[in-house]
């Protein structure tokens, strides 16, 4: 007679607490202790940080604070990408289902005719016809031996991470891409602005020459030259005007409305830069999204290889069915009753090579993950320095243009007076017009890229984004009340 062992269910628990995936660390990476690139307005201990997702509001424009919002609420790639983060939380969820017993239950009422000469038919008297009515219930649970079920939902969760560090990712990049062209239509509004007074000046001194002539002064030279920077003054315009209008299309689209019916009216505003603190660059990778969506995606991969590795081995399954079967619509007589129990195993004894090339993708996946991880942070470190280096440059070249429009101001009203006086001719007004116009047009180009720049930074850093914003494990899991 057989005796039940009593450390049966102890051997069965210590079993399906293996787990074959490799013990999962971090990819590792060289962070620098410090950024190169620091601009000189830029405190070197920052006590504070961006702020957390409305850092637009550092500009402190109220047209850019209404715009930005609209993003979450009217955007279709935002609203693509929340779908796809539905979806990764939909198969997270499906396979964290697989952890638990899985119970169905079926019933059938059918009739039925047997062959008269179907074969080992024990008599005629059998009927030909017959009723087969069941109704049966059955529980199945899959005993996790090799972690292969707690892996895939481990990875079923990293993945549904990594998808919402996706969406944190995308909506970061759409709201700075919404402000980059903001700052960047204002800029052409100042470039607009800027053409208006020059066409202005240019007209008055058109009539001035003309004057001039007319007062046989001065020969016709001087008007075609007059008249030439005019026209060429009046087709920049024309051209800072088309260039607005694509920034406005590009914002309308962003926010999610058709360019025919969407407009922002004409503003000349003198931006302030706001001082973005930096941290330092250990930090950053907490406050990339991109960088936790890559270490997700390794943390699946890594539990991917614990999957393939425990395809090696057998698998233990408990059943159960119940029920009842009768050939008349009279169900639920103990004499109808019917039941099976007991568990199945399942061994792979040959595969032709199939597990031994499923683990081998599994590892390359996760060589693949890990690298894609380092190259992001690699990337994201770039884009600091860079946009670092922006700043403090063109805060440098900004300056030099500030002063180079106040010389050749100077130089064109010296130029005016000695022409009104006769001594010299028009050509060195039509010099010092072109010298200080491209001076003008340099400065205002030089605050606006600086401009972009600091939306660059603050894009590199982040946004304020945290790494704790990620859902947690169950959260990752966790369907909609909609769903």
């Amino acid at each position: 007679m057989l005796r039940a062992n009593p450390w049966a269910p102890v051997a069965l628990l210590a079993l399906s607490a293996c787990n074959l995936a490799p013990a999962y660390r971090t990819p590792p990476v060289a962070v620098p202790l410090a950024y190169k690139e620091v601009a000189p307005w830029q405190p070197a201990q920052p006590a504070d940080d961006l702020n957390r997702g409305v850092w637009w509001a550092r500009f402190g424009d109220e047209t850019l604070d209404g715009l930005e919002p609209q993003i979450d609420t009217a955007n279709p790639d935002l609203a693509a990408t929340v779908a796809r983060y539905d979806q990764a939380r939909a198969f997270a969820a499906e396979a964290a289902a697989s952890l638990y017993p899985q119970v169905n239950g079926a019933a059938e009422a059918t009739v039925n005719r047997q062959s008269d000469n179907r074969p080992l038919r024990i008599s005629a008297k059998q009927p030909s016809y017959y009723g087969a009515d069941e109704i049966a219930a059955s529980i199945a649970y899959e005993v996790d031996l090799w972690g292969k079920l707690r892996n895939q939902a481990a990875a079923g969760r990293a993945t549904a991470q990594a998808s919402a560090a996706d969406l944190a990712s995308m909506r970061l990049s759409l709201q700075a891409e919404l402000a980059s062209d903001y700052l960047a239509l204002r800029g052409a509004d100042a470039q607009n602005q800027l053409l208006i007074d020059t066409v202005a000046a240019y007209q008055k001194a058109l009539d001035l020459t003309e004057n001039r002539f007319a007062g046989k002064l001065v020969s016709s030279l001087d008007v075609s030259r007059a008249q030439t920077q005019l026209r060429a003054a009046q087709a920049d315009l024309a051209n800072a005007n088309a260039a607005r209008a694509l920034y406005e299309h590009a914002i309308a689209t962003l926010v999610g409305k058709p360019a025919s019916d969407f407009s922002i009216p004409v503003k000349v505003v003198a931006f302030t830069l706001p001082d973005i603190p930096t941290g330092v660059p250990s930090a950053l990778l907490q406050r990339r999204p991109d960088i936790a969506s890559a270490e997700r995606l390794a943390s699946a991969a890594n539990s991917g290889v614990g999957v393939a590795r425990a395809a090696f081995y057998p698998s233990l399954s408990l059943n159960l069915l119940g029920g009842f079967q009768s050939t008349r619509l009279s169900l639920l007589n103990l004499p109808d009753s019917l039941w099976t129990v007991g568990p199945s195993l399942s061994i792979p004894l040959f595969e032709g090579g199939r597990l031994r090339a499923g683990e081998s993708a599994a590892y390359a996946n996760l060589r693949e993950a890990s690298a894609n991880y380092r190259s992001v942070v690699l990337s994201a470190f770039q884009q600091v320095e860079d946009q670092g280096a922006l700043l403090r440059l063109l805060a440098e070249a900004s300056a030099d243009e500030e002063a180079s429009v106040s010389s050749a101001q100077h130089s064109l009203d010296v130029s005016l007076n000695l022409y009104r006086l006769g001594a010299t001719s028009y050509l060195e007004v039509v010099v010092a017009q072109t010298a200080l116009l491209q001076s003008q047009q340099a400065a205002l180009d030089f605050r606006t890229r600086r401009q972009l720049a600091t939306v660059g930074l603050i894009r590199a850093l982040g946004g304020g984004w945290d790494v704790r914003d990620l859902p947690s494990d169950s959260a990752a899991t966790r369907l909609a009340a909609n769903h």
